[in-house]
């Protein structure tokens, strides 16, 4: 990859990225970091990666990083588990949007990152099963499970109007 590919890489990728991680972690600064550790590191790796393959290194990378970083914010803050009984919502919302992200950030992380990949991203099942390192079969399992959740977090359309 040459400066100039870098150059353009960076230019076309790295708001996809940043929205990426920040849907994950929802920490504006952690997410610039992120995002930052992870164009460094294709730096650092330039004359290795081809520039076809720069996207799919980028979100691997920092699909890595941000599971690194989970675990470590997991050592130092205890998390709640989540609650079956709080699954639920009886508020009247009229913004599906709003409700959307607030069902996907009760996900569970690895559910969340596929989920996000497939749907935000547009990835397919090979391409995220490559940068999660899961199986093919598995993202297809953790965006189903994601999606039932999704359905009966946010409920009837009628609902939320």
């Amino acid at each position: 990859m040459t400066v100039n590919e870098y150059n353009y890489c960076v230019n076309q990728h790295a708001d996809a990225v940043y929205r990426f991680v920040l849907k994950n972690i929802r920490d504006r600064e952690k997410a610039r970091d992120l995002v930052q550790d992870s164009f460094e590191k294709l730096w650092i790796n330039v004359r290795e990666v081809v520039a076809e393959k720069a996207k799919s290194y980028l979100f691997t990378t920092a699909y890595h990083k941000m599971i690194d970083q989970t675990r470590a914010d997991k050592r130092t803050a205890a998390w709640e588990e989540v609650n079956m009984n709080r699954l639920g919502h009886s508020e009247h919302y009229s913004d599906l949007m709003e409700k959307l992200n607030e069902g996907i950030s009760r996900l569970p992380a690895d559910q969340r990152s596929v989920i996000m990949l497939r749907d935000y991203e547009g990835y397919s099942y090979k391409e995220i099963a490559d940068i999660t390192s899961l199986s093919e079969v598995q993202v297809k399992v953790y965006i189903y499970r994601a999606r039932v959740f999704l359905k009966e977090y946010i409920g009837s359309i009628e609902a939320l109007v």
